[in-house]
């Protein structure tokens, strides 16, 4: 595998957020979702992105599908890329569903985030499908009495073990040890 180093990431839509922490941090990322978005009162998506894009200039955007169904995911991820570029990360959901729109995805050559992991599982199954980003939920998983840490562990050593391109993108944190926690674990964004 090639050097690995620590990745920043914004998990937001506010571009007064993004703007200032552009101002002192090396972001690599700005990733969002529809609960975000919802809370930023975008009136309308995609001109709320391109005016985040202009902000973040060549740094990667991950957007997550809005689709419930794999068709739908796909046709989400289609009008996302059409709209934003293909240098945009769709983030797909871990389930059944994802999984199967994740593999096609990936076969016509788009960025995958898998997004919602719980699971050791999970992102097993995300990592064998080809995602080049999982997204476990830090918080999210301790809140249900899931060791987040270990998961984070398990995952890193799943993708050493079978030399995969991919990368670990912790998320839903609430706090600064949850951060420094997953890093330690093995999460590099």
């Amino acid at each position: 595998m090639g050097e690995s180093y620590m990745e920043i990431m914004l998990d937001t839509a506010n571009t007064k957020s993004i703007y200032s922490c552009q101002q002192f941090l090396n972001l690599t990322g700005v990733t969002t979702n529809p609960t975000i978005l919802k809370k930023e009162g975008a009136s309308n998506f995609f001109s709320h992105m391109k005016e985040i894009k202009k902000i973040i200039g060549q740094i990667p955007i991950h957007i997550q599908t809005i689709g419930r169904t794999e068709e739908e995911m796909i046709e989400d991820a289609r009008v996302i890329i059409e709209e934003l570029g293909k240098d945009t990360f769709i983030k797909v959901p871990v389930n059944q569903a994802g999984l199967q729109a994740i593999k096609k995805l990936k076969k016509e050559g788009y960025l995958i985030t898998g997004t919602a992991i719980y699971t050791e599982l999970q992102g097993y199954l995300a990592i064998n499908n080809g995602a080049d980003y999982i997204a476990p939920y830090y918080n999210r998983m301790q809140n249900q009495g899931i060791d987040a840490m270990k998961v984070i562990d398990s995952l890193r050593t799943e993708i050493e073990r079978t030399q995969r391109p991919t990368k670990i993108l912790a998320a839903s944190f609430k706090n600064c040890e949850q951060v420094t926690t997953a890093i330690r674990s093995g999460a590099q964004r």
